[in-house]
C-alpha cells in the first residue's frame, strides 16, 4: 500500500456486489479525488449514483420497456402486457445471477417472482423480453464517452444468459448506427458523473444495462481485434493528465 498522493491515478475496479466495504472505500477515495491528491477512475460519487440496472431509466428513448418494483401484481401485469414473456433480475445482481425468463405459461411463475423479490422485500428490474437475445448480448466498451470496440456474448444452447461468467461464447462485433444512437444518448450523463470507463449492454438495438464498477470484455476484445486496448486506456489516462 502507499499514500494516495504518491499515485497519479487510482482505478477503482472491484467486482460486484456493491456492498458496505465498497461504499466505505468510495468515501475514502472520494476525499483523495476531491483534494486533487489522485485521480480516481471511475469517480466514486458517480459509482454510488449509477446502479448498473436502474441507471438505464435515465435514457427511456433507447431502452426496452422496463419497470422497477417489488410488487408481484405489477410484475404479473407487466408480463401479461408483453405477450406473456419478460426478464426479471435483481438490482444488485451480477454475472447473470438470479436472471430469469418469466413466462405466463410457467407454473413456477409466482415462485420465481417470490424468490427474486424475496416475497416483496427486494426491488427488481423487469424488462420486456427481446428475442434477439438468442443471437447475443453486445458489450460496448466506452472510454470518456467514446467507443473502443465491442464483443458479442452468445448464450450457450438452452441458456437465456450470454454472460461470460455462465458460459457465454464471445465473438467479434461491430458498432452500428443503433449503438451509436445509444452512445450519443448516454455520453453527456456519463461525462458529468465522472464515469470514464463503462460497459454498455445492448440487445436488439436497445440498452439493457450500464456497467460501471468492473466492466468486462477488454481482454476478449483485444484478442479478437488484435488491438492492445488496455495499453490504449493507459495512454488515454496519461494524455488526460497532461492536458
Amino acid at each position: 500500500s502507499a499514500p494516495m498522493e504518491m499515485l497519479d491515478v487510482c482505478w477503482m475496479r472491484k467486482d460486484p456486489p456493491f456492498d458496505d466495504e465498497y461504499l466505505f472505500s468510495s468515501y475514502i477515495l472520494e476525499l483523495a479525488d476531491s483534494c486533487g491528491d489522485c485521480w480516481v477512475i471511475n469517480r466514486p460519487a458517480g459509482l454510488r449514483d449509477a446502479n448498473e440496472k436502474a441507471f438505464i431509466l435515465h435514457f427511456p428513448a433507447v431502452i426496452p420497456d422496463t419497470i422497477v418494483t417489488h410488487d408481484a401484481d405489477s410484475i404479473l401485469e407487466f408480463v401479461a402486457s408483453h405477450d406473456g414473456r419478460a426478464v426479471i433480475k435483481p438490482l444488485d445482481g451480477h454475472g447473470g445471477a438470479e436472471v430469469f425468463l418469466l413466462s405466463a405459461e410457467d407454473l413456477n411463475l409466482n415462485a420465481i417472482i417470490e424468490t427474486v423479490t424475496r416475497v416483496g422485500r427486494r426491488y427488481v428490474m423487469v424488462q420486456q423480453y427481446l428475442p434477439q437475445a438468442a443471437q447475443g448480448d453486445k458489450r460496448i466498451l466506452l472510454v470518456d464517452g467514446e467507443p473502443y470496440g465491442a464483443i458479442l456474448r452468445v448464450p450457450k444452447s438452452g441458456e437465456l444468459r450470454g454472460n461470460i461468467h455462465v458460459g457465454g461464447r464471445v465473438v467479434a462485433a461491430v458498432i452500428d448506427q443503433q449503438d451509436r444512437a445509444i452512445i450519443d444518448a448516454v455520453r453527456d450523463r456519463l461525462s458529468s458523473s465522472g464515469l470514464y470507463f463503462v460497459g454498455l449492454d445492448v440487445i436488439g438495438g436497445r440498452l439493457t444495462e450500464i456497467n460501471v464498477t468492473s466492466p468486462t470484455g477488454i481482454q476478449e476484445m483485444s484478442l479478437l481485434d488484435g488491438v492492445d486496448y488496455s495499453g490504449r486506456f493507459i495512454c488515454w489516462q496519461e494524455s488526460y493528465l497532461s492536458s
